[in-house]
């Protein structure tokens, strides 16, 4: 049946039912006219008009199946719950059970977890609170991408700034995508450097260019984090130049220039002056 039959039947059962009420209590208070008791009559009750209500629950059913696999994966992440397709269907509107391809799409998803009557969220480190996370910190001294751990539970973002604080971890952000990576920072590795090295280390001249630090580092077996000729390159595309525009010469005041500010005389100084 179409929506708009529907609305329309839906229409006809309140008028109905608002009759038979309106009529109902018309009879009980002349009933009760004149009774000793003095209660007032409660009043008809009204319903209310659902039809914006059912307009947003069809249009949520007839949007694309990852608009409704993103309403369904967003409510498992917030509510951080198993759910059954009877409570997300209450929840957000998504009728799983009527749409095979919603059904079999979340089924499969990575960020999904079905046990076969309920769906939860899955993220990719199953973690709890701030012990499990620096415990997992720690396995990966060549460092953790944070964007992997925003979803393992509420309040890992809080955590990890915390454990920053507390000196247990670094956060530092990679060069080339801009994102942080998480390194552990075990008080094991803490060593005491000599002065004298430290002065050794600092004596060392680098090149000014940085491709030919970039290459020295690859003579030496190791991977730049930057990579300035492809950076370079990319910028003589778009019409970027890499060197600074020389600043323009301000101009001074002479002789020849027309006075629109006579009444401001420290401004001709220097003319007064030449």
């Amino acid at each position: 049946m179409a929506l708009q039959d529907r609305l329309d039947k839906f229409k006809k059962q309140q008028e109905k039912c608002q009759a038979t009420l309106s009529s109902i209590a018309a009879s009980q208070k002349s009933a009760s006219h004149g009774s000793a008791n003095g209660k007032n009559v409660p009043s008809a009750v009204k319903f209310s008009n659902d039809t914006e209500r059912l307009q947003h629950i069809n249009s949520i059913r007839k949007a694309p199946v990852g608009a409704q696999m993103k309403r369904v994966i967003d409510l498992l992440l917030e509510t951080r719950q198993a759910l059954t397709p009877e409570q997300i269907n209450q929840s957000c509107y998504v009728d799983i059970k009527a749409n095979k391809d919603v059904f079999e799409n979340l089924r499969k998803n990575p960020k999904v977890n079905y046990d076969g009557q309920r769906f939860s969220y899955k993220s990719k480190y199953g973690l709890k609170d701030k012990t499990e996370l620096l415990q997992l910190i720690r396995k990966y001294p060549e460092g953790l991408a944070v964007i992997d751990l925003k979803d393992a539970y509420p309040t890992v973002m809080e955590d990890l700034q915390a454990l920053k604080a507390a000196g247990q971890i670094w956060l530092l952000s990679n060069f080339d995508s801009q994102e942080d990576i998480a390194y552990p920072n075990d008080p094991k590795l803490h060593i005491k450097v000599d002065d004298d090295l430290k002065q050794l280390f600092r004596s060392i001249e680098l090149p000014r260019d940085m491709i030919d630090i970039e290459k020295d580092l690859q003579k030496n077996g190791m991977k730049p984090a930057t990579n300035t000729a492809k950076r370079r390159s990319a910028a003589q595309i778009q019409g970027i130049s890499s060197k600074p525009k020389p600043k323009k010469k301000k101009s001074e005041i002479n002789k020849r220039t027309k006075l629109t500010n006579a009444h401001l005389p420290e401004l001709f100084q220097n003319l007064n002056n030449s």
